[in-house]
């Protein structure tokens, strides 16, 4: 087995590990009731597309080409999103999801900053779309 590999796997908690890997919530999701992008100075983008039901988040998912850190975020946005209310989602913060990974090299905070500004941004959007439902026609197909 290859050195490096073996150290990925040593070095991080298993929330990080499954955060990185697990691929359930990448999905582009059409027509959803809230879209956000946003690409880092890194360059890694990250979209997140969110569906809503009685004020609460039913679904969250996420595309992204970025790195194994930012893909780890954007999932743990997705996990730790689902279910809250509005209100309670506006309160997730990047600190949030660097505490859930335990492990988050602290160079790749800006992961976590990336993935939360995308998912603020679909919350917006969402929010846009319910003053004027005319624009749900213009989101992300």
């Amino acid at each position: 087995m290859d050195p490096k590999n073996d150290e990925l796997w040593q070095k991080h908690s298993d929330n990080y590990l499954k955060m990185a890997f697990a691929s359930d919530k990448r999905e582009v999701v059409q027509n959803p009731d809230g879209y956000g992008k946003r690409t880092g100075e890194c360059g890694d983008t990250i979209e997140i597309f969110i569906t809503i039901r009685n004020n609460s988040i039913q679904y969250v998912s996420f595309d992204t080409n970025g790195c194994l850190n930012t893909t780890a975020c954007a999932n743990t946005v997705a996990y730790l999103a689902e279910g809250k209310n509005l209100n309670e989602a506006w309160e997730l913060t990047p600190d949030e999801v660097v505490d859930y990974l335990e492990t988050l090299p602290s160079d790749h905070n800006h992961c976590a900053e990336l993935a939360v500004g995308a998912f603020y941004l679909a919350l917006s959007n969402f929010e846009e779309v319910k003053r004027n439902p005319w624009k749900k026609a213009y989101l992300k197909k």
